[in-house]
């Protein structure tokens, strides 16, 4: 018989972290290291394989310095958010130009943000803190950054190609 967990389990620390995992990584407050653990590659850098296949999700591990984390971006699927560690704020709106409201989690709050919301998340505390984040589905698709996202983005040097990657 074979074994159904082969394949099917990661161990943190025995992968890096990708911290360019994202073209928004490149802004400022945008610094962060990424495990993408289960699913498809949901970030923009076209080399990255998680080591657990889909299955109706995709999930990864963020970690990040006070201050940091992910600009306002849209998914055509559920992300979920759960604080391993820390404080973490969790900036949402309706449009990507939209006011934007701002949700406190603590360590093992969960939110749930529905698909077309826009959202992005920080470190809200005083030390380094792990973030668990969730897409639903089992193709996920490429995730849609706020125009500004891009435009800053693109003064940096960091663009993005026609199916939503990094150029190698």
């Amino acid at each position: 018989m074979n074994d159904p967990l082969e394949g099917r389990v990661w161990r943190f620390g025995e992968d890096e972290p990708n911290p360019a995992l994202f073209v928004d990584t490149a802004l400022p407050g945008g610094a962060r290291r990424i495990w993408s653990v289960i699913g498809q590659n949901v970030g923009e850098d076209r080399s990255v394989r998680p080591p657990i296949p889909a299955d109706d999700f995709h999930l990864a591990i963020i970690e990040a310095e006070p201050g940091h984390g992910a600009h306002l971006h849209t998914h055509t699927t559920v992300e979920v958010f759960m604080p391993l560690s820390g404080t973490w704020a969790v900036p949402y709106a309706s449009l990507p130009d939209g006011e934007v409201t701002e949700l406190t989690l603590e360590r093992w709050d969960v939110c749930s943000v529905p698909p077309g919301v826009w959202r992005g998340f920080r470190n809200a505390g005083g030390a380094t803190a792990e973030l668990m984040a969730i897409v639903g589905g089992t193709d996920a698709g490429r995730l849609t950054w706020a125009p500004s996202v891009l435009q800053a983005t693109e003064r940096v040097g960091r663009v993005l190609d026609e199916q939503g990657y990094m150029p190698e």
